[in-house]
């Protein structure tokens, strides 16, 4: 079959015949139809992002594709079923603390690397291999349709934060980072999970009003000074009541200063979500007042990706027309133009942006 191999850090993707992948039990082989391209890729696959990549590899998070073939412990599933594939692959043999790693993309701690080893390559790829569980019925598509749901793996992240914070119907949240390509996709899940409110903090003003002409007055624009304790009272006056949750989603190239003032919003038992890259590349930790913490009763969730069952929960948003995957304008890309699909990526990172490669 036909993939896109990264080979060495700092080099392009080599598109080449690889080994096809070979079925075992608990596991499925998916034809990617679509998979997305991450605004970030350049970075990894240059290196810069130092992320622990066993070498060589297809890269590729998730997509969306057909099942190929299933294993004997397949029940629901039925060959040429369409489905999601989600890239966070967890070891099997401790439910409590499972090592993880996104396939395709990196891996966390030696179990992760150990896992990685096995369930090595990612999307890039005309067929790829995947555990039985991190595969997900999408019900029927058009081969068009494929590309369009390709953006749940964006979704999926933010998601996962808002999941693990319990967000409630009627409350107000605060998405840190809400212009750019995953906190664009947090304020259209928020909404979408029945938030009366979603400030939005940013410095980038035009895309600011595009999120409330997108979605009316339940957006709260605000754009930030720069002044870490301006800003976080900007914020708070800007929300109608108190803010009940707030969720950093910022790169890592934010000062902590930024995410500290959007953190401390929060009302007393409020609930703060840190799904950002703060701190990833070096340079000074994220301080925040234990006092404030304590006396407040703020609950910090740190999270990385999402539950099991995320996927088929916002496929039924997606389905019960709650979540519009048409607000993304996609640009899709051949097997043969990945390189070329990894610059886009990077020069269109923006909010409701989307970079495929269709195999």
């Amino acid at each position: 079959m036909k993939a896109a191999v990264l080979k060495s850090f700092g080099f392009p993707l080599a598109v080449e015949e690889v080994p096809e992948p070979v079925l075992g039990t608990g596991e499925v082989i998916v034809d990617v139809v679509a998979t997305r391209v991450l605004s970030y890729s350049n970075e990894v696959f240059s290196g810069e992002r130092k992320y622990a990549l066993d070498l060589p590899v297809i890269p590729g998070a998730g997509g969306v594709g057909r099942v190929r073939a299933i294993g004997p412990d397949a029940t629901k599933l039925s060959v040429g079923d369409w489905v999601l594939c989600d890239p966070t692959v967890r070891s099997r043999d401790d439910a409590i603390a499972p090592d993880i790693h996104l396939q395709g993309v990196s891996a966390r701690g030696e179990g992760g690397m150990r896992l990685q080893k096995y369930f090595h390559h990612g999307s890039f790829a005309e067929r790829m291999r995947v555990p039985t569980e991190n595969v997900t019925r999408l019900g029927e598509l058009s081969e068009a349709e494929a590309t369009q749901w390709s953006v749940l793996g964006t979704m999926l992240v933010p998601y996962g934060g808002f999941l693990a914070a319990r967000l409630q119907p009627g409350e107000t949240v605060l998405v840190s980072g809400a212009t750019g390509n995953f906190g664009s996709a947090a304020v259209a899940v928020a909404l979408a999970m029945g938030a009366a409110c979603v400030v939005a903090p940013g410095r980038n003003e035009k895309m600011l009003a595009e999120l409330v002409r997108r979605y009316g007055a339940r957006v709260r624009p605000v754009k930030l000074t720069g002044n870490e304790n301006d800003d976080r009272e900007l914020m708070k006056r800007t929300a109608p009541g108190p803010i009940d949750c707030a969720l950093d989603i910022m790169p890592p190239s934010v000062a902590t200063t930024v995410v500290r003032a959007a953190i401390m919003t929060v009302r007393p038992n409020g609930r703060v979500v840190l799904m950002g890259g703060v701190n990833m590349q070096g340079g000074p930790g994220l301080e925040l007042p234990y006092n404030w913490i304590m006396r407040e009763c703020v609950t910090i969730h740190g999270v990385w990706m999402y539950p099991r069952d995320a996927a088929a929960r916002l496929i039924a948003l997606v389905r019960a027309g709650l979540l519009k995957l048409e607000e993304y304008e996609t640009t899709a890309f051949d097997l043969d133009h990945a390189n070329e699909a990894v610059e886009h990526a990077a020069a269109n990172g923006g909010a409701f942006k989307l970079t495929v490669i269709r195999p």
